[in-house]
């Protein structure tokens, strides 16, 4: 019910109006959100370099309505790549395929991001298309995947798959045979019964059974998760293929779960930091309460210290 409620609230225009305008509203969210400003990510990126995680910078925004306002988007994006760069920070990008006007103009979206993939290319760095509701997923992989069929883009581009489809063991046997790079994450949108499995443990076990062929693959992937026991899983399966730990990486958002952060970080595994920053972040910690309610009962704990 919780979860319902929540994707619910992160749709409302209304709401994310007041939300993102408010003194109250943004102080909510400072737990889950690194500012506003790009100088507030990168801040934020060299304390969680210096606890020995690698970052993934996020400019909050999706569902652009004209060509500008994408074009801004990208070129705050090649800001990031820069400032990354010039800063030797352990980081990339990841952005929304709507943020950068997929919604006005394919063709501008197209090239908007393989402008920033090429340049990430140029940098040694990396970007990862963010997967958004199920509307786009087959647009969203399409993109990836002529992305990365450029040469000099190969291993610069990567996917996100959501555990929760019945299509995605389907997309990751595609994205594998091309040896493209995927986040693994359960998923957090409001999807029908029809495309996504209702139940949870039913993403719980497609997730492992997806953890295993990445894992298995060759091919350097992110397993995104706070569940323990996905987070178990996929250690327990790594030390029984003898997987080393520098094969492959645990993701978490920024804000949550932050000793599991640093007791992988102490046990020798990898771990990325998904650090998102920008105004536009009602719908982000929405779709976050949604995932885990518990966090509510800590934000309201934080707020009235």
């Amino acid at each position: 019910m919780l979860r319902r409620l929540f994707i619910a609230l992160s749709e409302s225009r209304r709401l994310r109006h007041m939300a993102e305008r408010s003194a109250a509203g943004r102080r909510l969210s400072s737990r889950f959100v690194a500012g506003t400003a790009v100088e507030d990510a990168l801040t934020a990126t060299r304390a969680v370099n210096q606890l020995g995680m690698s970052v993934s910078l996020d400019n909050l925004g999706e569902n652009v309505t004209d060509a500008a306002e994408a074009r801004q988007s990208a070129a705050l994006y090649h800001q990031l790549l820069d400032a990354i760069a010039a800063q030797n920070l352990n980081a990339n990008v990841s952005l929304k395929l709507t943020h950068m006007g997929l919604d006005v103009d394919e063709a501008l979206a197209q090239q908007l991001v393989s402008d920033l993939v090429a340049k990430a290319s140029l940098l040694n760095s990396f970007v990862r298309v963010d997967m958004e509701g199920s509307a786009y997923t087959e647009l969203t992989l399409q993109f990836v995947r002529r992305l990365h069929q450029q040469p000099a883009n190969a291993s610069r581009v990567g996917a996100v798959i959501q555990s929760y489809l019945y299509r995605s063991a389907q997309d990751v046997e595609a994205l594998l045979a091309e040896r493209i790079r995927i986040r693994l994450c359960k998923g957090a949108y409001n999807e029908p019964a029809q495309i996504a499995f209702p139940q949870k443990s039913d993403v719980d076990a497609n997730y492992v059974k997806l953890m295993k062929l990445l894992l298995k693959s060759g091919v350097y992937h992110g397993i995104a998760t706070h569940d323990e026991k996905m987070i178990e899983a996929t250690k327990a399966f790594a030390r029984a293929e003898n997987i080393a730990p520098d094969q492959f990486e645990f993701q978490m958002l920024y804000g949550v779960r932050r000793d599991l952060q640093q007791q992988l970080v102490r046990e020798g595994w990898r771990m990325r930091v998904y650090i998102p920053f920008g105004t536009e972040w009602y719908p982000y910690l929405m779709r976050r309460l949604a995932e885990r309610p518990a966090n509510v009962f800590f934000i309201a704990r934080n707020l009235f210290r």
